[in-house]
């Protein structure tokens, strides 16, 4: 019986994985990462990001032209495409206020509070320009779910930056869309390589308690 990673576990353990073998990711698999993907926070429970996963040779190709051919879509049998919904504050939001209502979650009271107040919250960011930037957190967040489910389930990941934003917009078909932005791409696959970890700068390096606290460099 394969033994269940913790959270713990699959964080020290996943490594990013850019050869993979033909083998398909099962299809329940598939499903359960894209459920614990939407389960992921979103501020303001905006749900601003959704995920396309292309698995066909035609859009595999597409994306390899759109990472300068790398070959993570090449060789990995599932890519998804994690896209920015910067605008989804102005859509209608009910079906989210009823979902709430449903499981008791909100109080009529506090949906009406809460809707006003993220209106405004979101035009603020609209007014300063960074609305784009809000959308594409949440959905790295949700990416971040994925990589350490995947990792439970025995599969191999690798997000990946490196890409032609309107190229990829071409592929998945939102070519021209200004209102939607690419937030990351990601292979899915049973990995073809073993990647070790290299190793991680001390706490020391990076944290700090109570303020921030810039590592002497040095210039000569």
């Amino acid at each position: 019986m394969t033994k269940t990673l913790s959270v713990a576990d699959a964080i020290r353990t996943r490594r990013t994985v850019r050869h993979y073998l033909p083998e398909p990711v099962p299809a329940a698999h598939l499903d359960t990462l894209l459920d614990l993907a939407m389960q992921a926070p979103s501020s303001w429970n905006l749900q601003d990001r959704s995920i396309v996963v292309v698995t066909d040779t035609a859009g595999r190709e597409g994306l390899t032209w759109a990472t300068g051919g790398q070959p993570q879509p090449q060789e990995a049998p599932v890519m998804l495409v994690f896209v920015a919904e910067p605008h989804a504050w102005r859509a209608d939001r009910a079906d989210v206020y009823e979902q709430a209502r449903r499981n008791g979650a909100w109080s009529e009271e506090f949906i009406n509070g809460f809707s006003t107040a993220a209106t405004e919250f979101q035009e603020g960011l609209a007014d300063r320009g960074l609305e784009r930037e809000y959308a594409v957190k949440d959905a790295i967040i949700a990416a971040t779910y994925v990589m350490l489910a995947a990792t439970e389930l025995g599969l191999a990941t690798s997000p990946m930056n490196g890409w032609d934003e309107e190229e990829v917009k071409k592929v998945i078909g939102i070519e021209g869309r200004a209102d939607l932005a690419i937030a990351l791409l990601m292979s899915i696959g049973y990995a073809a390589e073993e990647r070790l970890h290299p190793g991680r700068r001390s706490l020391s390096r990076n944290v700090f308690r109570g303020g921030y606290r810039a590592v002497p460099r040095d210039d000569r």
